[in-house]
């Protein structure tokens, strides 16, 4: 069963699901190879296809992979905020706090997500120039945006994390996953979300964004 959503509800409702995951309702596998069917069918690279997605659902594995995610939230940093990053994300009041509230009960509630899925893609850009992480990157982000908007179309959540990253070589060895000739892209909860009514978020204005000719 798939939404009744236009293409315009679809795009502007794919929201990250964190506090709304039911976490008592199995994923059937159909609905996830659906999924990643649609997936392949964004642009790549030079028709490379390099991607891989790595579905977790047995129930031990959810659990040693939960508790990287919840290991590796306390290491990453991320990039210092500037303050037109703290004026964006605070243009919605309230919105932020939320966003923080949200990833708290998600890391406390991870290993109870009934599917999480790795995608990942052959090739590391470890220190490499912008022009071949662009074409990487590049290859595996559409793709997995088709993933997760597949998903909300059947009624299923997610929500694009990075926490693995600090300890992306521990998941990969909990995984299988040969590390040195494959990047783990994002870390991505999946499951039927409680209720469907999900609206746009707010954003800042049109104009600070668009530029038209030059900058």
């Amino acid at each position: 069963m798939t939404l009744d959503l236009t293409p315009d509800e679809l795009l502007s409702t794919t929201r990250a699901v964190r506090k709304r995951l039911d976490f008592d309702r199995p994923v059937p596998r159909k609905l996830i190879e659906e999924c990643v069917d649609l997936a392949t069918q964004a642009p790549t690279g030079r028709n490379r296809q390099r991607w891989h997605f790595v579905v977790v659902t047995d129930k031990a594995k959810r659990r040693v992979v939960g508790d990287l995610f919840r290991r590796a939230l306390t290491h990453g940093a991320g990039q210092p905020l500037t303050a037109d990053d703290m004026r964006r994300m605070n243009f919605a009041p309230g919105s932020t706090a939320a966003i923080f509230d949200g990833l708290r009960y998600l890391a406390d509630n991870i290993h109870r997500v009934p599917a999480i899925v790795i995608p990942a893609i052959e090739g590391r850009t470890d220190r490499a120039p912008v022009d071949i992480q662009a074409g990487t990157w590049g290859s595996i982000l559409p793709a997995v945006w088709s993933f997760m908007l597949a998903a909300r179309a059947r009624g299923l959540g997610t929500t694009w994390t990075t926490a693995q990253g600090p300890l992306e070589r521990e998941l990969a060895a909990a995984l299988g996953i040969p590390y040195d000739k494959v990047m783990l892209a994002a870390f991505i909860p999946l499951a039927y979300t409680l209720g469907t009514d999900f609206k746009p978020a707010v954003r800042v204005p049109r104009a600070e964004v668009l530029h038209w000719d030059r900058w």
